[in-house]
């Protein structure tokens, strides 16, 4: 009799509901399929435009129209050391931190996984566009979405108590669900941008924590082309106007310029002239904080959306390298480096040193 009842009795599954039509979704299709869904927000900053606040009444509005319990779980604190400074310091470094995959390690399948299950979760949900199965991640069917770069952290361990119900589904599939059901977030746009930003540039914000520093603009081949405010505030592959950057050898018919370089230690920005200027490209890099939990032929990309490459990966004692087949444009330093088998499946990632 206990064995019968514990077969009834149904998974418990916490979703994070960020108050968009992605993780509304999910909460939904989870119902639908038989879940107990407890709906969480996780309340991680407050925006000086308000969106946080509207988020959370959206969430709220969901779950109350699903007719199950909704939470907010206040995460400020610990998104504010383990997030923002993490970016904070990776551009006072002059690297190109990603917040999103710190968010996703330390937040989403961290603070809100560990609580979850203190609470008697059997799972937790999110509105992340990828599949799992038998405990491995894959590319989500929708590819323009996808977010499988943005979980290279995630262990074996994780994963096992984790549910990605809208991976199967492309995104216009997923707001015709929404909109059947009647939900509010059916028609609200996607988030854009780093979130605790707002509507405030990056720049702008960054300026609060590192100081302007003028320092020399070199073209690639060495010569001085103009003056930066300092190299914390550019990105490679970071495409420059004029009105940013003085250009006194510059003509008018020329090509853009590119950030092809920069260096901290002597506050020098080189660019390159034209997209394909072969000063943009990498024939490998070097990885730190490498999750590599499978085995197998590496497919690789090293920015979000990039399409695979093929590449290799050199691990000995001291070091680990990804060694790229065919030399790979816009490679930035302190973002993340991503692995793939030939099926799509996630093999791990790394941050590029």
């Amino acid at each position: 009799m206990l064995k019968e009842l514990k077969k009834l009795k149904k998974k418990k599954v916490f979703v994070g509901m960020s108050g968009g039509v992605d993780s509304s979704v999910a909460a939904l299709l989870l119902k639908k399929k038989g879940y107990d869904v407890v709906g969480v927000f996780m309340n991680c900053y407050e925006s000086k435009d308000g969106c946080s606040k509207r988020d959370s009444r959206d969430a709220a509005l969901v779950a109350q129209k699903l007719k199950i319990p909704f939470y907010v779980w206040d995460f400020r604190k610990q998104y504010e050391k383990k997030v923002i400074e993490y970016m904070i310091d990776g551009y006072k470094k002059g690297l190109t931190p990603n917040p999103d995959v710190m968010c996703n390690k330390e937040i989403k399948f961290g603070l809100f996984l560990e609580k979850a299950l203190k609470l008697g979760a059997d799972y937790v949900a999110t509105g992340h566009y990828v599949k799992i199965k038998n405990g491995n991640l894959f590319i989500a069917k929708d590819k323009n979405k996808d977010q499988s770069y943005f979980l290279w952290t995630l262990t074996p361990d994780q994963l096992k108590y984790c549910l990605f119900p809208i991976g199967d589904y492309i995104k216009p599939q997923v707001r015709k669900i929404a909109k059947a059901a009647g939900l509010i977030t059916a028609d609200k746009k996607d988030s854009q941008g780093v979130c605790f930003l707002g509507k405030i540039k990056l720049e702008d914000f960054l300026k609060k924590y590192i100081p302007k520093k003028k320092g020399k603009v070199l073209d690639s081949k060495g010569n001085i082309i103009g003056e930066h405010r300092g190299v914390q505030f550019y990105t490679i592959g970071q495409r420059h106007i004029d009105a940013k950057i003085n250009f006194p050898a510059c003509k008018k018919d020329r090509q853009p310029y590119y950030v092809a370089e920069k260096d901290k230690k002597t506050n020098t920005l080189v660019l390159a002239e034209g997209s394909e200027n072969p000063s943009l490209f990498k024939k490998e890099v070097e990885l730190v904080n490498v999750n590599f939990f499978h085995s197998g032929s590496v497919m690789a990309r090293v920015r979000y959306r990039q399409p695979l490459f093929l590449a290799s990966l050199i691990i000995d004692k001291s070091s680990v390298k990804l060694v790229f087949a065919k030399p790979v444009k816009f490679v930035a330093p302190g973002q993340s480096a991503v692995f793939y088998d030939k099926k799509d499946r996630l093999l791990g990632g790394g941050v590029i040193l």
